[in-house]
């Protein structure tokens, strides 16, 4: 009897033949999924109930409370029945069982669709239908074409939400049939693998990022150091398995640093000597280009991948809170805030504010200013009458990332990352558990899914909460600012 392959066990075998075995005898070693896939995986389900509204009139295959075995047999009764579109549509051949996301039938011949919520056709999806044609033309059927439907990120809803628009629909019919060739080669691979009951011995590479993130990642790795060569800043995958595979895993074991960017050597250098690397001159430079009252400026956003609101785009960013720590020359800190009411729209609300609360004459500090002058661009190009209090804020941004982003100033605790999660412990220690040591909200990923979820949280008291622990993190995260500032200071005055 052959062993039974679905479509997403077809392509974890491709990217790797040890994950796929892992997965079939020994999926105790594999990471569950974590809070940010599981939003991902509910994304993709909304997008794709969506997507089945541009082929109506359809039936859906259940999932729920069903064998395989029923869905198999119901999406037959349906075929047979003439329906023209089956959402979830089940098939089984050569042991391989799919799950077309939206069958479309006519005159006997049939169009494969599949639906992702990303903004591009990626070659794995590529692979994803390969298999599910390999399927369907194995049961005799006629494809008369196989396509992909993403999201248009170029769409920009109206009053109205226009799926015609939101969506876009590629043929890769022409792709899929090329990939055929290797299909039943790659099953006889993938079989005589899963058939052995000892792991197949292959080392980590490229593969293991590619196309996506493995779940067996931590067991793969527990060889490698928490801190290793592959934490080196900028430096590209394959050198760093070449490093590896050359028995170099530690800074230790880096003799010659010539061949890396004075960025890269400034890392190993630190690590390899223990020791904090400064370069006063920048660093001087960069403080001398800032003048009091300096506003730090925080901003929290989120992400729709269908958007609900006027003027916006798909998984563009929306700005629904922001922290602002207002520090005078002689050490005065005052602090503003604004987080928007769920459910709405906080766009024009958090614009007005901004310009209420940041005069046009003064420095906005931000750490990694790009994203917060994205987002002040986007609301002075939607709201007018804002317009020029925003941009005013948007051409006094400076960036308090650079000196740590150019390792002007280097510590061997920021272990080669220029994130504000790193840098503030490196220069400030006492604040080493400030992220960890706060309730419900402890980084941005968190804050972006707390928020997009506030509206369905009944519990006024737990919404209340999450309101509490938004404020607090976002908080936080401009106080960072100005003790990283202050730090950075403090080698000048003494």
């Amino acid at each position: 009897m052959k062993l039974k392959l679905s479509k997403s066990l077809y392509t974890r075998g491709l990217q790797c033949q040890k994950s796929l075995w892992l997965k079939k005898h020994k999926k105790e070693v594999l990471t569950p999924p974590n809070s940010s896939a599981q939003a991902i995986f509910e994304n993709g389900n909304i997008v794709g109930d969506l997507a089945c509204k541009l082929f109506p009139n359809g039936v859906e295959i259940p999932f729920e409370n069903t064998t395989f075995q029923d869905k198999i047999t119901l999406t037959q009764d349906y075929i047979n029945q003439g329906y023209e579109n089956i959402y979830e549509a089940t098939f089984e051949f050569d042991g391989i069982l799919i799950m077309i996301d939206i069958l479309n039938i006519k005159d006997n011949r049939v169009i494969l669709n599949e639906v992702k919520s990303s903004t591009d056709v990626k070659d794995v999806y590529l692979h994803d239908a390969s298999i599910q044609y390999y399927v369907l033309n194995g049961l005799g059927y006629d494809v008369k074409q196989v396509n992909v439907i993403h999201i248009n990120n170029n769409y920009v809803r109206g009053e109205e939400l226009d799926i015609n628009q939101l969506f876009c629909i590629v043929n890769i019919t022409n792709e899929v049939l090329e990939l055929q060739s290797n299909i039943k080669n790659h099953l006889e691979i993938f079989r005589k693998t899963l058939s052995k009951d000892v792991e197949p011995t292959i080392d980590i590479g490229t593969h293991c990022s590619s196309p996506y993130s493995c779940d067996a990642v931590d067991y793969c790795w527990n060889h490698i150091p928490k801190y290793s060569i592959f934490d080196i800043s900028r430096l590209n995958s394959k050198k760093k398995f070449e490093l590896y595979q050359n028995g170099i895993l530690e800074f230790s074991q880096i003799e010659n640093i010539d061949s890396f960017s004075i960025s890269q050597q400034v890392q190993i250098i630190s690590e390899k000597e223990n020791r904090t690397i400064i370069n006063k001159e920048a660093i001087k430079e960069f403080l001398e280009s800032l003048t009091y009252p300096i506003y730090h400026l925080d901003f929290e956003t989120f992400q729709q991948a269908v958007p609900e609101f006027v003027g916006l785009s798909p998984y563009q960013q929306i700005p629904f809170q922001y922290s602002l720590h207002i520090e005078y020359e002689d050490g005065t800190l005052k602090h503003k805030e604004f987080l928007s009411q769920d459910g709405i729209d906080p766009r024009e609300q958090i614009a007005k504010k901004l310009v209420e609360d940041i005069p046009s004459n003064v420095t906005v500090l931000a750490y990694n200013m790009g994203f917060e002058k994205g987002v002040i661009r986007k609301l002075a190009n939607l709201f007018e009458q804002y317009s020029h209090g925003l941009m005013a804020i948007h051409d006094n941004c400076k960036d308090l990332m650079i000196p740590f982003q150019n390792k002007d100033y280097y510590h061997p605790n920021m272990k080669g990352s220029y994130s504000i999660k790193y840098v503030l412990p490196s220069l400030v220690p006492e604040f080493e558990n400030a992220y960890k040591e706060l309730d419900l909200i402890h980084n941005g990923g968190e804050a972006m899914e707390a928020f997009a979820n506030l509206s369905k949280i009944d519990d006024e008291k737990l919404k209340q909460r999450y309101r509490d622990s938004l404020l607090e993190y976002c908080k936080l995260d401009t106080l960072a600012m100005v003790k990283i500032l202050e730090k950075l200071k403090e080698y000048f005055d003494e």
